[in-house]
C-alpha cells in the first residue's frame, strides 16, 4: 500500500498534460513522510492560476506549481500534505523555453511542489541546494535528467 494518497483534479483540458497514475507516480516517490498522507493536485488553466497566484503571493500573474501545506489547527491531526495546483499552460510554455520535453518538467512540478508540501524551501542558497540536489535525484530515479541544467535560474514558484 502506498504512502501517499493523490486525489487528482483536472480542470483544465490540454494535449501533453499527464495522467492520473503519473501523477500519482511522481507525487509519491517525492514523499519523504514515513507515515500516510494525501495530496490534492489540480491541474488549472491561467485564469485560475493567476488569482490563486494574486490572492495569496500578490503576484498578479498566472505561475507553474503553486503548494498550500495543509496546516491542521492545534490539536487536530490530519493525515493531509497539502494541495498543488499546477498551471498547464504555463508548464508547457517553460518546457518549450527551457528545451525540456513535457513529462520531464511536469514530473519536476509535481516533485518540486511536493517538497514545497514537506517544507522544503529554495529562498535561501543553503536550503535551495538541499532541495534540488533531492529534486535531482528523485527525478534521476524516474529516469529524467537534472532539470536545472539547461537553466541555472528558475523561475520562482
Amino acid at each position: 500500500m502506498s504512502k501517499l494518497t493523490v486525489d487528482f483534479q483536472q480542470v483544465f483540458e490540454a494535449p501533453g498534460i499527464p495522467s492520473e497514475s503519473q501523477v500519482q507516480q511522481w507525487a509519491q516517490l517525492a514523499w519523504q513522510g514515513e507515515d500516510p498522507s494525501e495530496v490534492t493536485v489540480r491541474i488549472v488553466g491561467t485564469e485560475e492560476s493567476q488569482a490563486l497566484n494574486h490572492q495569496y503571493r500578490g503576484r498578479d500573474y498566472p505561475t507553474n506549481v503553486l503548494s498550500f501545506p495543509f496546516e491542521a489547527p492545534a490539536g487536530i491531526t490530519v493525515p493531509l500534505a497539502g494541495d498543488l495546483v499546477i498551471c498547464a499552460p504555463v508548464v508547457e510554455t517553460e518546457a518549450r523555453e527551457q528545451d525540456k520535453t513535457l513529462d520531464a518538467h511536469w514530473a519536476h512540478m509535481v516533485v518540486h511542489g511536493m517538497l514545497h508540501l514537506q517544507g522544503f524551501d529554495h529562498i535561501e542558497d543553503d536550503d535551495a541546494e538541499v532541495m534540488e540536489a533531492l529534486e535531482i535525484r528523485l527525478l534521476a530515479q524516474l529516469g529524467f535528467g537534472n532539470p536545472y541544467e539547461a537553466e541555472e535560474t528558475e523561475q520562482d514558484s
